[in-house]
């Protein structure tokens, strides 16, 4: 299906900037098979004085920009066409024994797994720990297959912990969101990848979209999503927050070990006093 993909992030300052340096990951990858980036475009408003495009460490398009002169509000808007096609969930869900993959994952040899290995150590916001191992074991028993066992966990953590926006925020510690079992859909992934990484499994944190109207949770704002590395198969993606393997109707932005690899937009802005930010997405079929 294709899709038309609108974000925009607006910035309102309570006093001027003198100028800005930021980066923003807003454009859709373009994955073969499954996703395919017929065109793409960013606007930044005021006209910014730079504006570059490069991929960062793990591929994903960076849009670099820079205001150097007074403004108290900027608006980001990028706007891309996309292919995204239905995936196969049964097929996803067949797999090696868990504890199989964990053992390719220690001693990759082949490019692929090599790549992997590098998702399954501790992150900035994401890190292992014993409380997140025993609780991922309630998924995974002996022999059972990686892809069901994740399938299951992904499950137990839409059902166990409740989606309230504002319950976090990105600096709370992992184990403290744990013990809350609230929060958003970053949440949810950290949790899962934390989970995860914890049995030494390889997983990363993926950025998206949701089609307009699809009744779930995190649509009209950016989404989170995680994918655990199945050797022999590639990445699995699944959302916790809703429960479902991501199809058609999720749009892969970027990814990354956690959120802090590819926040929407960041960068520095010197005065502006306090500010507040509103994020529209709408991704509607064309």
């Amino acid at each position: 299906m294709r899709f038309l993909a609108t974000h925009i992030t607006r910035y309102k300052y309570q006093e001027s900037v003198s100028q800005c340096v930021s980066e923003a990951r807003i454009t859709p990858r373009s994955l073969p098979p499954g996703q395919k980036v017929i065109e793409t475009r960013i606007h930044i408003e005021p006209e910014p004085a730079t504006l570059t495009t490069r991929a960062d460490y793990f591929g994903n398009q960076i849009t670099a920009f820079s205001v150097f002169r007074p403004h108290d509000r900027l608006t980001a808007t990028a706007q891309s066409v996309v292919e995204v096609e239905a995936r196969d969930p049964e097929g996803d869900l067949r797999s090696i024994p868990w504890e199989q993959a964990r053992a390719v994952l220690a001693k990759p040899e082949d490019a692929e797994t090599l790549a992997a290995y590098e998702f399954i150590f501790d992150s900035p916001y994401v890190a292992a720990a014993p409380k997140l191992a025993d609780y991922a074991k309630l998924s995974f028993a002996p022999g059972r297959p990686l892809a069901e066992a994740a399938h299951d966990l992904s499950t137990r953590i839409y059902k166990e912990f409740k989606y309230k926006p504002k319950s976090t925020s990105i600096d709370m510690p992992l184990m403290d969101v744990f013990e809350l079992r609230r929060g958003v859909c970053q949440d949810f992934a950290h949790i899962m990848i934390g989970s995860l990484r914890s049995l030494r499994l390889a997983a990363r944190y993926v950025s998206g979209y949701l089609r307009s109207g699809a009744n779930l949770q995190g649509s009209e704002a950016s989404h989170a999503w995680l994918s655990v590395y199945i050797p022999g198969h590639g990445w699995l993606d699944l959302d916790p927050t809703n429960n479902v393997i991501p199809s058609s109707g999720h749009v892969t932005v970027a990814w990354g070990r956690d959120f802090g690899d590819v926040t929407p937009i960041k960068g520095i802005a010197l005065g502006g006093g306090k500010q507040t930010v509103e994020v529209e997405v709408t991704v509607r079929p064309v």
